[in-house]
């Protein structure tokens, strides 16, 4: 990534508070980084169509109207120019078979959502630390309990 390049993070979300829960935490975590909401997987996968330039990394909810995050998450992965972009889904569901099933669709994280703010940020910093250490290597849940 050059100098001059911000970080971009998406998301998509339909939830309009949990969407502004994460700028916040973003936010606090690093105001530099460059943010990219979307209320569907449909339109993020619009937008990352009519790009040159993909983000270091994708967070998607699970159950989401019009495309949820299985279904966004099995478009992106068809398609080999986005196998570099990980993906984090992130959701309040927990599952581990579901979960595992999503790590052999292509998800690289699973982030649980977390009941508090700060976990949040916790959370996302844990995470954004994970993805810069392991690259796309392996796959990982992260889970806060508060």
């Amino acid at each position: 990534m050059n100098e001059k390049e911000m970080f971009q993070v998406y998301m998509a979300e339909d939830d309009r508070e949990d969407q502004q829960l994460f700028k916040m935490a973003i936010d606090k975590i690093d105001a530099s980084i460059e943010l990219k909401l979307f209320s569907n997987g449909y339109f993020l996968l619009k937008f990352l169509e009519e790009q040159t330039r993909y983000p270091e990394v994708i967070f998607m909810d699970l159950y989401m109207s019009r495309m949820n995050g299985e279904e966004t998450l099995t478009a992106i992965r068809a398609n080999p120019k986005y196998n570099d972009i990980p993906i984090v889904l992130f959701s309040s569901f927990y599952d581990i078979d579901y979960i595992s099933d999503l790590f052999a669709l292509g998800a690289n994280r699973y982030l649980h959502k977390p009941s508090s703010f700060n976990t949040l940020v916790s959370a996302l910093k844990r995470t954004f630390n994970s993805i810069k250490r392991n690259e796309l290597g392996g796959t990982s849940i992260i889970n806060y309990t508060e």
